[in-house]
């Protein structure tokens, strides 16, 4: 995670004693003993710390065990434990990034079970954890409750995240996004050309959830439940042709026209914390009403493989005189699935 804000570190090189964790140990008895254990033991977490500042603590662990301090309890099976999932609220969504990076984790090393325990008062926790799909298990005797998600099939493009159903009959797309805009919307879709780019503790970057404005007319046509592949275009002065890369894939969750909004307060609530742009730019194309498609995506998958323009347009067979928007046969979408590399878990079929 080299130039990443979320830093995966061994947790003997953290201060122990932070005070980001005395509500830890208000909360959990013993909580300073299990902390020692993890570091002498050489345990990792994924954690955010700006200007010096513990903000955000992910510890995950693999599990195969039986568990009877949970009821029901756990039968002996492998599991992904959420261990501990701790953020400082500072306005950037990291809950969301953390979600992803535990989901994305199960799904890329082939469990089908993770859970995690939290408290009744830990109630936007559990709104967070309900939204991609966690379902109450059963309690701990000390009160805490037990939330899991397994490979079930919701048909609900939130619930199934990071996964995207092939099930349903729905349209393919690719959309193009300019560079400048694209790494910070998908922090894991960064090109090699980019290693000095810097992920940041950004809330475009942190959410599953993105808001993307477009021009292309195109864009109207799609549905709820469609898919798109995302399209970097290449940098001003750069031939397309090697530099102009299929990274991402998204499922669409609503499409509308700035003129839907009644006025621009309710247009940039909208957008939120999902939109790459500025209040400015958000208020110029308010005054203009232009561009005027607004999509809200699921950001799925990053392509392990990125797929340059010429590979698009000579294996994959994408013939368009322009590229903003382009419609995509089912067979042209899984083509680039297989050429991306995309890890079967991560396909409902």
């Amino acid at each position: 995670m080299k130039n990443d804000a979320i830093q995966k570190v061994l947790i003997r090189d953290l201060n122990l004693r932070d005070v980001f964790f005395d509500s830890l140990r208000d909360d959990y008895p013993g909580f300073d003993k299990w902390l020692a254990k993890k570091a002498t033991s050489g345990d990792e977490a994924y954690v955010l710390i700006v200007d010096g500042r513990l903000l955000g603590f992910l510890y995950l662990k693999e599990e195969v065990e039986t568990d009877n301090s949970i009821n029901p309890h756990f039968d002996e099976r492998r599991r992904l434990k959420i261990g501990t999932f701790k953020i400082d609220s500072h306005g950037t969504v990291l809950g969301q990034r953390f979600l992803s990076i535990i989901l994305r984790k199960m799904l890329n090393e082939g469990h089908d079970f993770t859970y995690v325990t939290l408290f009744p008062k830990q109630t936007a926790l559990i709104a967070l954890f309900e939204c991609f799909g966690f379902r109450q298990w059963g309690s701990k005797n000390n009160g805490e409750l037990v939330y899991f998600k397994d490979l079930y099939v919701f048909n609900d493009i939130y619930k199934d995240f990071p996964r995207l159903s092939l099930l349903e009959d729905s349209s393919k797309y690719l959309l193009s996004i300019f560079p400048e805009y694209h790494t910070k919307m998908f922090p894991e879709s960064q090109l090699r050309t980019e290693k000095n780019h810097v992920i940041e503790d950004l809330s475009v970057t942190n959410s599953s959830e993105k808001i993307y404005i477009s021009a292309a007319r195109q864009v109207l046509d799609m549905k709820p439940g469609d898919h798109i592949v995302i399209y970097r275009t290449a940098e001003d002065g750069v031939p397309a042709e090697f530099s102009s890369v299929a990274s991402t894939i998204c499922t669409v969750g609503e499409v509308l026209k700035i003129d839907d909004f009644n006025n621009y307060d309710d247009f940039e609530t909208y957008c939120g914390k999902g939109t790459i742009f500025t209040k400015d730019e958000l208020l110029k194309f308010w005054n203009q009403q232009y561009p005027k498609f607004v999509i809200k995506m699921i950001y799925n998958v990053s392509l392990n493989k990125r797929i340059i323009r010429r590979d698009l347009r000579d294996v994959v067979g994408i013939n368009a005189d322009r590229w903003t928007c382009v419609q995509l046969s089912q067979d042209q979408f899984c083509h680039i699935l297989e050429m991306g590399g995309v890890n079967e878990s991560f396909i409902i079929n």
